[in-house]
């Protein structure tokens, strides 16, 4: 039978005693505290599923229960849950934040026993995982992180590390060239290290996995980074000695936010995530508590646990659903925790940085990437020993594109159902409660961003960090709308991606388009035109045979035929560069630069246009 390894149990040299009786492996958080919040949250979760699952049967049941309405129902078990899970977690988050008296003492008590002013005892290792990227870009960035670590008294205890799997000898190129000229310039050049792979085995994991078991031997943590990442010494100091002073802790994040983007679809789009993440990532982790997920960058990681308890298995068969894992984090943080180590998310979102795609086409390749990855992890579910929050992570990761199909086969057949005849009945229909489901189910999907929101115009210095209340309001709102019509045009590429994964569709890793260019109409339609064929035949259908509908499904409609022209307009450089003018969805470090970004970062820089548009590159 399979037994979890626990930390004490590995002569390593760290532990030396057990944690306390009923804590968890660090000794700073109660089991039992723990188990009461999960049985809370889940109880929030089952009860509001049961509720609505309820409501939407009833409505259903109008007239009798037929085929389609088994459908109905069926995808909408599938897509609620991860809507729901987020709305509570978003609400325990800001109560958390707000109407407690020491939120860290609730979500990360570990935190407390680090000193600020503690000298770093370990090497560490900065190790950035780059393929076929920009060099110039990639190393900008690296350097900017070991200059602002050499400013500080420790700089010494890192050592930078750059994994190279590029292929393309244009880049190959590029990447020793400026490793040469870094280098000559450094007084003290051993602490930079250059490696590239012939092959990318394993792809990114592989890489990471390469160093720990080669270079990576020398260090007692690393920070794994990658191209588009940014850190501030005082963030990658902060998470060190936390870990120091935690060793039961194998990984340690903290959260990742955007950087300043001159594109108006990112700019958008991390507005967005800036308020859907921190209310909703303190719910999460006041009941993830030790079992956290990982983002597999940006991260303070145990090297020795890492290399000896995080080795992902291959999986039976080819590509895509078999061999190499492709989404590697979330079961790195499952198997970590499996061996007896906490996984801890400090919610505090200073001085981790990365870069978000600049046009939708780019953003759907990534989630694409992403949703093939975790398609992977139903093979996953049954790792022997992992523990049951572990395996609901895991869950949920898979969870996350079944509820986005989930969603588009419930619309799909609800504009079935609509242009069906009506059931012979001469019970009313429940149009009040059908209508409260829509409005309950479209309110509980925002409140995740709704809270961020609140919580940032609760703290009077992160108003006038976002430039007032109302800059902060109006972006809002305008991100709101956005987000709503471009949901549908995601969601119907991830259920057609889904759907021909079994007959061999798939993505790899390769270089990301980072910058800013001019999508131009072709690109935008040959990446988008199912999105433009669904919202015409939807509009249509529903015109002809069921028009009073179509204001309900207009979103929808909208979202999916002015895809192509939603993307072009967002990606246009001249409208990104008058939004990051007028701070239109501006993030708090546009207002308030931090010191890292000096000489870096300029929001309102855009390249010259025409850029390719690195497109979906589903095979």
């Amino acid at each position: 039978m399979y037994r979890p390894a626990s930390p004490i149990d590995v002569d390593d040299g760290v532990y030396r005693s057990r944690p306390p009786a009923g804590q968890t492996p660090g000794g700073s958080q109660s089991r039992r505290t723990l188990l009461a919040r999960r049985l809370v949250f889940a109880t929030l979760v089952v009860g509001t599923l049961a509720a609505l699952a309820a409501a939407m049967l009833a409505v259903l049941a109008h007239g009798g229960v037929g085929l389609l309405d088994g459908v109905l129902f069926t995808a909408f078990l599938i897509s609620a849950p991860w809507t729901v899970i987020g709305f509570w977690n978003a609400v325990i988050g800001l109560a958390v934040l707000h109407l407690t008296r020491d939120p860290e003492a609730l979500i990360a008590p570990y935190a407390r026993r680090a000193d600020p002013a503690a000298p770093i005892a370990g090497r560490v290792a900065l190790a950035m995982t780059i393929r076929n990227e920009d060099p110039a870009r990639a190393f900008g960035r690296l350097k900017a992180t070991r200059a602002a670590l050499d400013a500080t008294a420790h700089g010494a205890r890192f050592d930078v590390h750059v994994l190279s799997d590029s292929s393309r000898p244009d880049v190959i190129a590029g990447e020793e060239a400026a490793f040469a000229a870094w280098r000559a310039a450094l007084a003290d050049p051993e602490r930079v290290h250059y490696r590239r792979r012939p092959e990318n085995t394993g792809f990114k994991a592989g890489n990471l996995r390469d160093f720990v078991e080669g270079a990576g031997v020398a260090y007692d943590l690393m920070i794994p980074l990658d191209a588009d990442s940014l850190m501030s010494a005082e963030t990658i100091l902060r998470l060190v000695r936390i870990s120091e002073a935690n060793p039961a802790i194998g990984i340690l994040q903290s959260l990742v936010v955007g950087l300043p983007a001159p594109s108006l679809f990112a700019r958008l789009f991390q507005f967005g995530m800036r308020h859907g993440m921190r209310a909703y990532t303190t719910g999460s982790a006041w009941w993830h508590g030790d079992c956290g997920p990982f983002w597999g960058h940006n991260a303070v990681v145990r090297v020795a646990a890492f290399r000896d308890h995080c080795r992902l298995p291959v999986l039976p068969g080819g590509p895509p659903l078999g061999g190499v894992v492709l989404s590697h984090d979330q079961i790195e943080a499952a198997m970590m925790r499996r061996a007896g180590y906490e996984v801890r998310v400090l919610v505090e979102e200073a001085g981790s940085f990365e870069e978000n795609p600049p046009a939708l086409p780019d953003f759907l390749k990534r989630a694409l990437r992403w949703c093939q990855g975790n398609m992977q992890y139903f093979r996953l579910l049954a790792l022997p020993g992992l523990l049951p929050v572990s395996r609901m992570q895991v869950f949920l990761a898979i969870q996350m594109y079944l509820g986005a199909a989930g969603w588009m086969v419930f619309i799909l057949a609800g504009a079935l159902a609509a242009i069906l005849p009506p059931p012979a009945t001469d019970a009313p229909f429940p149009k009040a409660l059908a209508l409260g489901l829509f409005v309950t189910m479209f309110a509980m999907s925002l409140a995740p961003k709704a809270m961020g929101v609140v919580d940032a115009l609760l703290r009077p210095g992160e108003r006038r960090r976002y430039g007032g209340a109302g800059r902060l309001v109006g972006g809002a709102l305008l991100e709101f709308a956005t987000s709503t019509l471009i949901a549908p045009a995601v969601a119907a590429a991830e259920t057609i991606f889904m759907l021909g994964l079994p007959f061999g569709r798939r993505v790899g890793w390769d270089g990301q388009t980072r910058d800013g260019y001019r999508l131009t109409w072709r690109q935008a339609i040959v990446g988008l035109w199912p999105q433009v064929v669904l919202g015409a035949a939807l509009a249509a259908v529903l015109a002809l045979a069921a028009p009073a509908v179509l204001p309900w499904a207009a979103p929808v409609i909208l979202g999916l035929a002015l895809a192509p022209a939603f993307a072009v307009v967002t990606a246009l450089p001249g409208l990104g560069a008058w939004a990051a003018r007028h701070g239109l969805c501006a993030i708090p470090e546009e207002n308030d630069p931090p010191a890292i970004f000096a000489g870096l970062v300029d929001p309102a820089a855009m390249p010259p246009a025409g850029r390719p548009a690195g497109a979906m590159a589903a095979e």
